[in-house]
């Protein structure tokens, strides 16, 4: 849509949330700052909007700016979960794009045999954080187990691996990021 339709569009749609509410032209000079004589030019398309004058309108009638001047709408916002089932493991993508930062919900269900370490390593960085369960986490030398509400950040070029402490599901959030990028979290 060009500038000049968006801003032809102004005008009306400024008349008729004024109409809409009841108020005067005067009503609504008293209470922008505005003249009477600016609005009305406004609404009839005489005078260009701007951004000194929409401001004040958009508080006056407690709307977005984006409402006054019919700004196009900036997409679904909703990201549509795809589940990919691997390593004994669904994973649900929560975040878009192949690059930056990646976030995954991770499910171990109940009786899987995710439960023999195996660990690799790869390049990147990686947090965890665990909703539900119990998360075994083998990083190197070092064997851990994570209860819901603990996290656990760590280099992947660490030898590592997780999987189910026992027979009950695990829900884990996991934050990845390509070297250099690195999550951390402060209290």
């Amino acid at each position: 849509m060009a500038h000049d339709d968006i801003l032809s569009g102004v005008g009306p749609r400024l008349r008729s949330l004024r109409q809409r509410r009841g108020i005067t032209l005067a009503d609504l000079s008293a209470e922008t700052g505005i003249s009477s004589s600016t609005l009305s030019r406004l609404e009839s398309g005489g005078r260009r909007a701007t951004l000194e004058l929409l401001l004040p309108l958009a508080q006056a009638y407690a709307v977005p700016l984006d409402d006054l001047v019919g700004a196009p709408a900036t997409g679904d916002p909703r990201i549509h979960v795809k589940p990919v089932k691997a390593h004994g493991m669904t994973i649900l993508p929560l975040s878009r794009g192949a690059s930056g930062m990646q976030v995954f919900k991770n499910v171990l269900p109940a009786g899987t045999d995710r439960t023999r370490p195996d660990p690799r390593t790869h390049e990147g960085h990686e947090w965890l954080y665990v909703i539900r369960g119990r998360l075994r986490l083998v990083l190197g030398p070092r064997d851990l187990v994570l209860e819901a509400g603990e996290a656990a950040e760590f280099d992947t070029s660490t030898p590592h691996w997780f999987g189910r402490v026992d027979d009950r599901a695990v829900e884990f959030l996991s934050l990845f990021g390509r070297q250099g990028e690195r999550m951390h979290v402060r209290s």
